[in-house]
């Protein structure tokens, strides 16, 4: 599904007179439908830099980034336009950052609704999906109709993650899903991750969890080694 090729990027830091900051170099690596590709590698080496180069945050500075979307096409997302990454991220890409920002005043039922009938998804049945989901991650009903801004880091991390895959993306990328989780909603979560790969999601995760890592993830790779760990 996805193809990275000799992807490499760096930062100009214009305000301090066009300096050069390094992130990665070089990076290659492929990942297939319903597989999970866990980066690692310690923290500030550009793991997170490297996913939102894929989702189309960053631009890279070199290399690129081949996705076979769901009509078999090949797409650059290196050199998309962003009216195409736009497009994907509506119908094929999912992504959970490590923080979750939400337009204010929305409540956390609606803001799952939101990208289901997004999608001509019934409004019933959309609310059936999101209450299903939110109970499933323990966000009871005293929390749908409440603002996110108001939840603790783990409600909320809990709500990114289940608003990232409602619609059953084609390939997610995940950053740190499980890091505010305690063991049993982390549990919850992995379980929601895994069904959705044996759906045949491709996915790609930085995680630092171990336990996540040993759990979701099928194939490693070493960012600092910029190889896949055997």
């Amino acid at each position: 599904m996805l193809k990275v090729e000799n992807l490499t990027k760096e930062f100009t830091m214009h305000i301090r007179g066009g300096v050069k900051i390094p992130s990665f170099r070089n990076i290659s690596f492929q990942v297939q439908s319903g597989t999970m590709l866990a980066i690692t590698g310690p923290s500030g080496i550009g793991k997170s830099s490297l996913l939102k180069c894929i989702y189309r945050t960053y631009l890279p500075t070199e290399g690129n980034i081949i996705y076979q979307t769901k009509e078999g096409e090949e797409v650059n997302l290196a050199q998309a336009s962003d009216r195409e990454m736009i497009q994907l991220r509506k119908s094929e890409i999912g992504y959970v950052s490590q923080f979750f920002h939400v337009l204010p005043r929305i409540s956390a039922k609606e803001i799952l609704m939101e990208p289901l009938l997004a999608k001509g998804v019934e409004e019933a049945e959309a609310k059936e999906q999101a209450e299903y989901l939110l109970n499933y991650v323990g966000l009871g009903k005293t929390l749908w109709e409440m603002y996110p801004s108001t939840f603790s880091g783990g409600e909320k991390q809990r709500l990114n993650i289940i608003h990232a895959i409602i619609t059953k993306p084609r390939f997610l990328l995940l950053d740190e899903p499980t890091a505010s989780l305690d063991k049993g909603y982390k549990g919850k979560v992995m379980e929601l991750i895994n069904q959705l790969k044996a759906e045949g999601t491709g996915m790609v995760g930085v995680f630092h969890d171990k336990d996540a890592i040993e759990v979701l993830s099928d194939v490693q790779f070493d960012l600092i080694a910029g190889d896949y760990v055997r």
